[in-house]
Order: C-alpha cells, then sequence, then structure tokens
C-alpha cells in the first residue's frame, strides 16, 4: 500500500468518528433536557405546547435515546478500533512491503517460474499500460526484470543477425581455419561485394582475405594477382574509413606481399609504405600485438640492408630507411607483453636480435621458448625451418 493511500485512509476514518462522536454530544444533550423534563425541572421554550403533545414527544424522544445507547457503544469499540489503526499505519507499509519480498524471492528461486526474455518485456509492457511507473513494476515483479548472464547471452543468441554480421563473423571463422577452406574466405567475401563494397568492416576482411589466398597459391604469377587486388581493396578500403587501425594494418601487410614480385623501385617504395601504414594502425589501436610483430619485422629487415641497397633508397626517395636491431628487439619484445606467445615466428625473432646483440643466453632461450611451440600454421612451418638453422648457429 502505497504511503498517500494509508494517509487518506486514516483521514477518512478519523473524520466518520468526528461525525459519531457529534451525534453523541447531540444525544447527551437531548437525554439532559428528557431528564429535566421528567423530574419537573423548568426550561424556558421547552414546554410550549399541550401537556398531551408532550408526552407523545416523551415517548419517541424515548425510542430515539435507546437507539443512539446502543450508537454510543458501538462509537466506543470503534474509537479503539480507530486508535489501534492509527498505531498500526506507519508499519503497515513496511509490512506489505516485506511480504511481497518474501513471495517473489520464492518466485525466483522456483525453476519453474524463471521467465523468457520475451516473457518479462510482455509483462513490462502491461504493467505500464496499466499506469504503473518501472518503479512500482520492478518492486511488485522484479523477477521479471532481473536477468542471468546466461539468460542475457540466451536473449542476444534469439536476436537474428542482420546479413553483413553474418557475413563477417562467417568470415572471421574461415580466416582461422587451414587449406582449401581457409580459401573459402574470399569467395564467401566476393559474393557479397557489390551490396556491401562500401563498408569498411567488410573491406579490410576481404583484403585479408586476399593475403590469405596470397599464402594458399601455387605460383608466383597467382600470388602476385593476389597481393596486387588486395592492396587495392586495402586502399579502398582506407579511403571509406581512415581511421580503422584494421585497415591501415592490412593494407601494410598487402604492400609488403607486393614488394616480393616487383622492381627495386617499387619494393624501396612500397617498404615506405609499409611502415607508414603500421605507425597509423598502432597510433590507431596500440594493444594489438600483430602491428609490433609486423613493424619488428620490418626494423629487421631495414637494419639488415647493405650499403649498397641504403643508396639505391636515398637515390630514389631521398632518405633511406632508417632502423637498428635493437629498434626491432623492442617491437618483438612488445607483441610479446601483450600476447605472451604470440607466436613461433616472434620467439624465433627474438633469438635472432639478441643473437645479432652478442646475447646468446638470452638467443637459446627464446629458441627454446620457440621450439616448445606446436606448429599449427604454414607460417610455424617456415619459423620452424629457420629456428633448426638458427640453433646451428647458436
Amino acid at each position: 500500500m502505497a504511503q498517500a493511500d494509508g494517509k487518506v485512509l486514516a483521514l477518512g476514518v478519523l473524520a466518520g468518528a468526528a461525525g459519531i462522536s457529534l451525534a453523541a454530544a447531540w444525544y447527551q444533550s437531548r437525554r439532559a433536557v428528557a431528564s429535566s423534563a421528567g423530574t419537573g425541572t423548568y426550561h424556558p421554550g421547552l414546554y410550549t405546547r399541550s401537556n398531551a403533545g408532550s408526552v407523545a414527544l416523551q415517548g419517541g424522544q424515548a425510542e430515539v435515546l435507546d437507539r443512539l445507547g446502543a450508537l454510543i457503544q458501538c462509537v466506543s469499540e470503534l474509537k479503539e478500533e480507530v486508535k489501534a489503526l492509527k498505531e498500526t499505519l506507519p508499519h503497515l507499509q513496511d509490512h506489505v512491503r516485506d511480504e511481497l519480498r518474501g513471495r517473489i524471492g520464492a518466485r525466483k528461486a522456483s525453476p519453474l517460474n524463471r521467465t523468457t526474455p520475451t516473457r518479462r518485456k510482455r509483462a513490462s509492457g502491461v504493467t505500464r499500460a496499466e499506469g504503473q511507473s518501472s518503479e512500482e513494476a520492478e518492486s511488485e515483479g522484479g523477477y521479471m526484470t532481473a536477468l542471468t548472464d546466461s539468460e542475457e547471452e540466451d536473449r542476444k543468441a534469439e536476436e537474428p543477425l542482420d546479413d553483413l554480421t553474418a557475413l563477417l563473423r562467417r568470415a572471421d571463422g574461415l580466416h582461422e581455419c587451414k587449406g582449401d577452406k581457409k580459401k573459402q574466405g574470399l569467395s564467401t567475401l566476393l559474393e557479397k561485394k557489390e551490396k556491401f563494397d562500401q563498408k569498411c568492416q567488410y573491406l579490410w576482411r576481404l583484403t585479408r582475405a586476399y593475403a590469405d589466398a596470397h599464402d594458399l597459391a601455387g605460383d608466383s604469377l597467382e600470388k602476385k594477382k593476389y597481393a596486387e587486388k588486395g592492396k587495392q581493396i586495402g586502399a579502398q578500403a582506407i579511403s571509406v574509413n581512415p581511421v580503422c587501425a584494421e585497415s591501415h594494418q592490412w593494407y601494410a601487410i598487402l604492400c609488403g606481399l607486393l614488394s616480393e614480385y616487383e622492381s627495386v623501385q617499387s619494393k624501396i617504395k612500397n617498404g615506405y609504405l609499409f611502415k607508414d601504414h603500421l605507425d597509423i594502425a598502432i597510433k590507431l589501436k596500440p594493444q594489438d600485438p600483430l602491428s609490433y610483430y609486423l613493424l619488428g619485422r620490418w626494423c629487421y629487415a631495414v637494419a639488415q640492408c647493405t650499403w649498397i641497397e641504403r643508396k639505391i633508397a636515398a637515390t630514389l626517395f631521398g632518405e633511406p630507411p632508417s632502423s637498428t636491431i635493437q629498434d626491432a628487439l623492442q617491437n618483438f619484445l612488445k607483441a610479446e607483453e601483450l600476447c605472451p606467445k604470440y607466436s613461433k615466428f616472434n620467439y624465433v625473432f627474438l633469438a635472432k636480435c639478441y643473437k645479432d646483440l652478442g646475447q646468446k643466453t638470452q638467443a637459446k632461450k627464446m629458441c627454446e621458448s620457440a621450439s616448445a611451440m606446436s606448429i599449427v600454421t604454414k607460417e610455424d612451418e617456415e619459423a620452424q625451418k629457420e629456428l633448426a638453422s638458427l640453433l646451428l648457429s647458436l
């Protein structure tokens, strides 16, 4: 019961009692008059009629007085009840709330009363339609508005996925596969290209799919074709959304892949693009270990450049790329920090850096860590080959 309703009830009862008290007062005054008349006491204004009329009046008054006597007895009892009610009212609201909570708790505990999300929404709508506030609805039916984590997951699972979300999830799943199934990611995405070719989330995944297809291709011409097309799609993804870290990251990867099939001039140009877009990707998403691993690979490759290669770069672009083994080491360590045991290849390159820096003990530890990781992907197979040759040099 609401507090306002309790006050209205109390005031109503008290007003009724006041009215009855006035009737009782009137009765007492009439009884006094009747008593005076019976004893012969004179009251001016009361004996203005004949004696016969006075006797008839006294007889009617006697009947009324008897009824009023019974009424006064009821009033006395009612006063006692009103007094008890006034003492109870301040605690009535707490009592009702405790009782409701007890029932709600019992309903929550029962597995038969667990509501589905649909039932919860319908109940909420009915409650508000009847004029209750959301707070009142929660207090009277809290079991319908409180969902467990599992129920929330079920609700999300029941919601139908839109076409783009379903496609992106499928593409992500195929990217994690191996062999021909992984290659299906490209054909799956290309089927929806006309529909989603202006969606950044779609485009960078399509760029990634071209990179996967490049890795799985059998000959150089096919690999180059995938790399060229992937780089074009990557550039389109960046133009659609310049602040998407994944777009810059995968565009950089395709630049690196394409550099393997082009002239020295194009190779150096793609090397600059690789570095610039990785820097942007790291700035936009600094917690992605892949970007640091890739940047470590670039730093290591640049640090290994010969004098003539640097001269060629300076001639073509004015300033040759610059990096050191220490720069490469820091990027590989950052990838490991963000994701321990990030990859077999990351350990191999950590070992190479420590070896080049003259820290053979650390290099051997990194080789042991690389050896402990199982071979899952094609990249892991390549890492194992380099690890074998590296162990021979230590």
